[in-house]
């Protein structure tokens, strides 16, 4: 004979204040602990979005980042021959030579300063990046000291918007442009003609080669080819695969440092609802009695307590998922610890996430009820009895 679950609910509901300050307490770590998940994959979203599964990055070896990176322009010519490199819609080869440079510009409001990537395009390279699309303005002519900053820097930095001047390089530019790159890393980068920012930071070498593959299969016949040419000492990734390493250290350390905290907090939650049903199974002694004697095994009582405090858990999952949520609509900004610029990115909410923070909470909930769910279930008949 079993105990139905409306019982537990019951009792839930009869202790209204109690269920719903325990419950408080577990939806508050389950709100640190998803947004902490949300932070970390929000992150790395933004920057796995960024490239593209057909296109392949080439950097110098041991090179982590493009900033660091340095191709010489004898290597580029090698690289620009590979016979599996796509053509564009004009016949060209979809290939661009790019530089990458750190500056520093101060923030709106703030007035702190902090780092941006300035990255120099060739003709190609918005055709490499669909996912990138001017908003406003116009491109930067070739040969001309103009610009086109992504959605972030225009909203956050000095100088980013529409007709205003950044100076760097020992030049003043003009941002002509707006582009928007969804929500990938390009968003936090300005754009500009390669060659003007090359001679504008006297700068011989490009950072990086990026081109697309005629077939996404070749990348493995393509990779050793660059990476065994004596010539090159170059390396090459697909972009999708550049970018997830890109953001591997900082998620990682969020995800650490976040879950750690969130461990320490689950604590005083879990205790709460260790307190709680123990104040239950107090409370119910002579109702228990009763439910042994009319033939309730003591699996069932411990069920039925289980039942009371996973409910409990449940609850606050629920509840500190709902407020979580709200934090998609947030958009913050962090330093990337690969490139050592500032990078914009919002908090990700998938069901990955949800399954995670609802296990949690059902976690909390079984550790805080199953101490009280076990004395209630090994209660003497006659003894629980008489203390009604």
């Amino acid at each position: 004979m079993k105990i139905p679950i409306s019982y537990s609910i019951r009792n839930l509901m009869t202790r209204r204040l109690t269920t719903a300050l325990t419950a408080s307490g577990m939806a508050l770590v389950v709100f640190v602990f998803a947004a902490v998940l949300m932070l970390a994959e929000g992150l790395q979203k933004t920057l796995v979005e960024t490239g593209a599964h057909d296109n392949v990055v080439i950097i110098r070896k041991a090179a982590v980042a493009e900033v660091q990176s340095g191709i010489e322009r004898p290597q580029d010519s090698v690289v620009e021959t590979q016979p599996e490199i796509a053509t564009g819609p004009k016949g060209q080869r979809l290939l661009a030579k790019e530089m990458v440079v750190l500056i520093s510009l101060l923030k709106r409001g703030s007035n702190k300063p902090s780092n941006v990537v300035i990255r120099g395009i060739g003709e190609n390279s918005m055709l490499l990046r669909p996912q990138v699309r001017l908003a406003k303005g116009r491109m930067p002519r070739p040969g001309s000291s103009e610009i086109i900053a992504g959605k972030s820097i225009a909203k956050r930095f000095q100088g980013g918007g529409i007709g205003e001047t950044i100076r760097f390089g020992m030049r003043d530019w003009t941002v002509v442009g707006i582009f928007d790159a969804g929500n990938t890393g390009f968003s936090s980068e300005i754009w500009g003609d390669v060659n003007q920012l090359m001679q504008a930071f006297r700068r011989v070498v490009y950072s990086s080669v990026i081109f697309r593959l005629s077939n996404s299969a070749d990348f493995e016949r393509v990779k050793a080819r660059i990476e065994s040419d004596p010539r090159l000492h170059l390396e090459a990734e697909r972009e999708t695969t550049y970018y997830t390493k890109q953001s591997e250290l900082m998620a990682k350390f969020v995800r650490i440092l976040g879950v750690s905290l969130t461990a320490i907090f689950s604590f005083g939650a879990i205790i709460g609802a260790m307190i709680t049903m123990y104040s239950s199974v107090a409370g119910r002694t002579a109702e228990i009695g009763t439910m042994r004697a009319l033939g309730f095994q003591r699996r069932n009582i411990l069920a039925a307590f289980l039942a009371e405090s996973l409910l409990l858990g449940f609850i606050g999952g629920c509840a500190g998922l709902f407020f979580a949520s709200f934090l998609q609509f947030y958009a913050i900004s962090t330093m990337n610890w690969q490139s050592f610029a500032e990078l914009a990115f919002s908090f990700t909410l998938n069901l990955k996430i949800i399954a995670q923070a609802l296990g949690f909470a059902l976690i909390m909930g079984f550790t805080g009820g199953v101490l009280p769910a076990l004395r209630a279930a090994r209660m003497n008949i006659v003894d629980a009895l008489r203390t009604s």
